[in-house]
């Protein structure tokens, strides 16, 4: 039953998306939603002097802008704007929410620093270092990265440097059912006590991801140095599997990267929930 699950959960995934009906295209996913992007990028200098340092906030965010169902296309971007902004942003719309978050960062750049600036240059601190130390950046970019049928996956790139020796980055995925509006979480696609062996599939996989015969190699290369090797939250489906994203420092070092794991749909068949998957990818 499980190995047939999974090969209709693919053939439906492929199946899935465009149509096409008497020459002409229609959008048979869920809502048929549309989507636009609103962009930002401004800069805000040290007590308005442009020979200051600055803070520089870049921002691209995807919503919503048209669907068949109002009520899918708000509650997505209700979802679109937590996740990038913070909760006490999602109640806006898009336009409102990206315009206050925007004024919001630089004005908290601005009281925060501009004291801290100040003093430190009466001191007479090397100005080229203070350029530095004082000079911000932040940047957040969503896209939708799978829309077919009932599932969405929209993915948010982090990117922040607040001085120092390099900054910081990362990525977020959020996997939508569009049936229930609800997010997918790893206990709605696994079945039983699943993580142990989810695990294991995770360390073969990683394994032959860099030609590597035992663990204990991959552990050299740098693998789980900064944390242990377990199934995250922070995964996206495709129609090719399950992959699971580690950001920069969770099970290696900043040099390395964010690592990805993909794990096909036919080797996890035996974890797989039925209910669940029938669930996201029947129309």
């Amino acid at each position: 039953m499980k190995k047939q699950y999974v090969s209709l959960l693919v053939i439906l995934l492929a199946a899935s998306g465009f149509l096409f009906s008497c020459g002409n295209t229609v959008n048979k996913n869920a809502g048929a939603l549309e989507f636009d992007s609103i962009q930002v990028n401004e800069v805000g200098h040290l007590f308005g002097d442009t020979a200051k340092p600055s803070c520089n906030i870049i921002i691209n965010f995807a919503y919503a802008s048209k669907s068949t169902d109002e009520k899918l296309r708000d509650s997505l971007n209700t979802y679109f704007l937590s996740a990038c902004f913070g909760d006490k942003y999602m109640t806006l719309k898009p336009e409102e929410a990206v315009k206050l978050y925007k004024e919001t960062y630089i004005k908290d750049y601005l009281k925060d620093l501009e004291p801290m600036y100040a003093k430190d240059d009466a001191e007479k601190e090397d100005s080229t270092e203070l350029v530095a130390w004082y000079s911000y950046y932040k940047g957040i970019e969503s896209h939708v990265q799978f829309y077919k049928k009932h599932l969405l996956v929209y993915r948010i790139d982090y990117n922040e440097f607040t001085g120092g020796a390099h900054g910081v980055y990362m990525s977020t995925f959020l996997n939508m059912d569009l049936r229930t509006l609800s997010p997918v979480r790893l206990d709605d696609i696994f079945v039983g006590e699943y993580k142990e062996a989810l695990t294991d599939l995770l360390w073969n996989q990683l394994m032959a991801d860099n030609k590597a015969t035992t663990r204990q190699e991959v552990e050299e290369m740098g693998y789980t140095s900064t944390g242990d090797l377990e199934p995250t939250e922070n995964f996206y489906l495709s129609d090719k599997g399950i992959t699971f994203y580690y950001n920069i420092y969770e099970i290696a070092p900043y040099v390395m990267g964010p690592v990805e794991i993909t794990l096909p749909y036919e080797i996890m068949s035996h974890l797989l929930s039925d209910e669940k998957g029938v669930l996201i990818m029947n129309s």
